[in-house]
């Protein structure tokens, strides 16, 4: 599976310009979030990370995350993350979906094996997810379960 390295620079402008804004949502029509489906996550996320059972104000890792259509499986996203984490810049594929109100993501950082897998619940209409993220099955017992928050940046209501 090929991998686009670069993002294009609107994407990196709005994630630049959107950390500078505050979410109002003020006109946003309010999803339960047991009606959320694949089309309410495409767009341009804020990630943060911090380690299980911690404080989320210090944060292991943040990045963005942009999902779009899956292009093979209907009702599914796929996208790209990008991250820091201990001083590295991680970049991963990930594909996913939301069903009945839960949320879940196949992190891989190689294209083709799992490396990670999310799974949340959506909180504030939609606009945030909030849960855990666990290496994948065998994946090394030392790599970190961690507690996550994925913000929808303005613009992509």
């Amino acid at each position: 599976m090929k991998r686009n390295t670069c993002w294009p620079a609107w994407v990196l402008g709005m994630l630049l310009c959107a950390c500078a804004q505050a979410q109002t949502g003020a006109g946003a029509p309010c999803t339960d979030p047991a009606d959320i489906t694949p089309t309410h996550l495409y767009g341009l996320w804020q990630i943060s990370l911090w380690p299980e059972g911690g404080d989320e104000t210090a944060t292991a890792s943040r990045g963005a995350l942009l999902f779009e259509r899956h292009p093979e499986h209907a009702g599914s996203v796929r996208g790209e993350l990008r991250r820091t984490a201990a001083g590295r810049d991680l970049t991963a594929q990930v594909s996913g979906d939301v069903t009945d109100g839960l949320f879940n993501l196949d992190e891989s950082d190689d294209g083709v094996a799992m490396s990670a897998v999310w799974a949340g619940e959506p909180q504030d209409c939609g606009r945030e997810i909030r849960g855990t993220r666990r290496p994948a099955e065998g994946r090394p017992a030392s790599e970190a379960v961690l507690q996550f928050r994925l913000r929808k940046l303005p613009g992509w209501q």
